[in-house]
């Protein structure tokens, strides 16, 4: 059976929330203009996990309508009951560079118990490109949770800005492997010569994958 525009809406109202999930997976097979503003009907479902679905995908067809989804994803990143949720705003609203969400995921951060969204939030601002994350990324290398830590060494290395360089330095003796992996990947985005020194000396770590991350973008410069 072909799957048309008709054929989907009529699963997204269907009372079995499987059928509706599958209508969201079945976007992808429709015109980018059909499954934009089916998308949306789904965006609002009573069901998390369709939300959920709904929400990862604007990320690749919110471009269509800026406009139209950012009031979406800020309701369900700030209102939206469900963790997981709300992390999916983040990282679509950091995909689709919406900067002007910037407040709302900074008060978000500071709000949330949830280390998921907080986790979801970080990288979202590594691919916002929004300046003025700076201090929050800043706060959160500082988590006790390593993997909001470990996501902030990442988003400090997109963002790009210089004054994370001595920040960033700290961590190229940090016991665990992935965390120094990461920094590498951080540090390869700086043409500074401190992050160029830093990468030489990765270049003789301990993990195998930390060096050659290391001698690899080294070798690209």
């Amino acid at each position: 059976m072909a799957i048309t525009p008709d054929s989907v809406r009529e699963l997204l109202h269907s009372d079995d929330y499987g059928d509706r999930l599958r209508a969201v997976n079945q976007l992808r097979e429709l015109a980018p203009e059909d499954a934009f503003e089916l998308v949306q009907l789904a965006a609002n479902d009573g069901n998390a996990r369709v939300r959920y679905a709904a929400i990862s995908q604007i990320s690749s067809l919110g471009q269509q309508d800026i406009a139209t989804v950012e009031p979406l994803l800020l309701r369900s990143l700030t209102s939206d009951p469900e963790p997981d949720v709300q992390a999916a705003a983040a990282d679509t609203i950091g995909g689709l560079k919406l900067k002007s969400a910037y407040p709302d995921l900074a008060a978000l951060y500071h709000s949330t118990e949830e280390w998921l969204v907080k986790f979801s939030i970080v990288a979202a601002l590594g691919e916002l490109g929004e300046p003025s994350a700076f201090d929050l990324l800043q706060e959160a290398l500082g988590s006790d949770n390593e993997l909001i830590a470990t996501a902030a060494i990442g988003a400090l290395g997109e963002l790009g800005d210089r004054r994370a360089l001595p920040l960033l330095l700290n961590h190229t003796s940090h016991p665990d492997w992935q965390v120094r992996h990461r920094l590498v990947q951080a540090l390869a985005q700086f043409s500074e010569p401190e992050a160029q020194a830093a990468l030489q000396q990765l270049t003789q770590d301990e993990s195998e994958i930390v060096a050659g991350a290391a001698q690899q973008h080294l070798g690209s410069i």
